[in-house]
């Protein structure tokens, strides 16, 4: 069992990309790096940490319960995949950057840029 996104225009054929649950945590944990954030100091983490106090546009990413499903709106979508893109290029740049996040990271703006595109919700399930 894992986590899909994908987008939320009715077409199967359509991108996605998926996690196991332990891949998607350990994919935020390095996002939330990559932010100057420790996810486990975070509110619904584990930590204090109000989520109010970040700036960052990933924070709707970041913020979320891994199973319980939902979405993202195509603006938020389009306000994530600037930093999400920029992410993706300092991690390619890195030699002990996980490859399997940047392949996933580089998945997700595609996925992203479909939402944005159709305009659409970005679907968690």
């Amino acid at each position: 069992m894992g986590l899909v996104l994908f987008p939320g225009d009715g077409d199967n054929s359509s991108p996605d990309v998926s996690w196991s649950y332990s891949g998607f945590a350990a994919f935020r944990r390095q996002l939330a790096r990559a932010e100057g954030l420790t996810l486990s100091e975070m509110w619904g983490f584990g930590g204090e940490c109000p989520w109010s106090d970040v700036s960052t546009s990933l924070v709707p990413l970041l913020d979320r319960p891994d199973d319980g499903g939902g979405e993202l709106s195509p603006a938020e979508c389009a306000a994530l995949l600037p930093r999400l893109e920029a992410i993706v290029n300092q991690w390619s740049s890195e030699a002990d950057a996980p490859q399997a996040h940047i392949d996933a990271a580089q998945q997700l703006t595609v996925v992203l840029r479909l939402c944005v595109a159709k305009d659409v919700e970005l679907l968690f399930s």
